[in-house]
This record gives structure tokens, sequence and C-alpha cells, in this order.
């Protein structure tokens, strides 16, 4: 395992080496502590093209239902560009599940795109392993534009003046 940065934290000022991130956990030498690492692993998985991982840590009745072809597809067409933590709800060691919001960012036929998701985690006893779920999207907030005045409106700098007069004679 070379020293490059990891993955998942590509948007640090200063990223972790792999080998000293999630690159124990993606080549099975040490599980992931808590939900919130295994998320960071698997998304590193996808920006390595670690398809066996992702198979190996989705919880086993989920299984049947990995798309090996499709995720193999997204990694290899993707340039992943970073991976945000927007949110975690336990998961943690001694929990028997955990939640993981974030925000993956990656460019697709040259198109900046993000994947916002909700995960749910579950902790094996017998395995001693976090294993992912499910996943839920989740919708960016909606952009609210707010009024502008008008051409005739008075400008809301307090001049006394039409805004056309005034401050939005430089728009």
């Amino acid at each position: 395992m070379t020293d490059q940065p990891c993955p998942c934290r590509a948007k640090d000022a200063e990223p972790a080496p792999l080998s000293a991130c999630c690159g124990p956990h993606i080549d099975g030498t040490r599980p992931a502590p808590s939900a919130e690492a295994l998320m960071r692993s698997r998304y590193s998985a996808y920006a390595l093209g670690r398809i066996d991982y992702l198979q190996d840590t989705l919880a086993p009745e989920r299984r049947a239902g990995f798309h090996r072809e499709a995720a193999t597809d997204w990694s290899k067409k993707s340039q992943w560009l970073g991976l945000e933590i927007e949110a975690t709800e336990d998961g943690r060691p001694g929990d028997a599940k955990g939640y993981v919001e974030f925000t993956a960012h990656y460019i697709s036929e040259g198109l900046r795109m993000t994947h916002r998701e909700r995960a749910e985690f579950r902790f094996d006893e017998a395995d001693q392993r976090w294993y992912f779920v499910e996943g839920e999207g989740r919708k960016s907030a909606p952009v609210i534009r707010e009024a502008r005045p008008g051409r005739n409106d008075p400008c809301s700098c307090g001049s006394g003046k039409k805004y056309k007069k005034c401050c939005g004679a430089a728009a």
C-alpha cells in the first residue's frame, strides 16, 4: 500500500495517507471501528475500484441485491473528488446501529455531481464488524431567491432615490 492521500480525506487541508486511514480496513487487516469509519472506507473503495470490499461490507441479507457491474461501472467512470460527513448518529464502539449522513463529490461524464445519503450501519456481534445495511438518498436544500427591488422601487440603501437612479445604476 502506498502513502497516497486517502480518498475520503481529499477535501482536508492535510489529507491523511491511505495507509493510516482507510487502507487497513479495505485490505482486511483491521476492521472499521465505527459506522463513520466504515462509511469513509466504502467511499475510498469506490474511488480505488475495490468492489470486493463494497460487497464484503454489505449486510449479508442485502448481498443478493448487490449489482457488481453497476458498482464497477460507477467506480471506474467517476473521478472521485471528496467526501463530507454531514452528521453521525450512534455508530460508535458498543453501539448496535449507527447512521451517517454524507455528501460524496465526483465528476461523471464531465459533469460535477454530488451524492447525498443517510446510510444505516449495523454492528454484528458474532463477526465483530460493522456492515452497511441501506441508504436513503437526500435532496439538496432548495435554492430560495430573495425578492429584488424593481427599477422604480425606492432604493434599499435608504437614499430616497429610485433604485434605477441609485444602486441599480451600477447593475
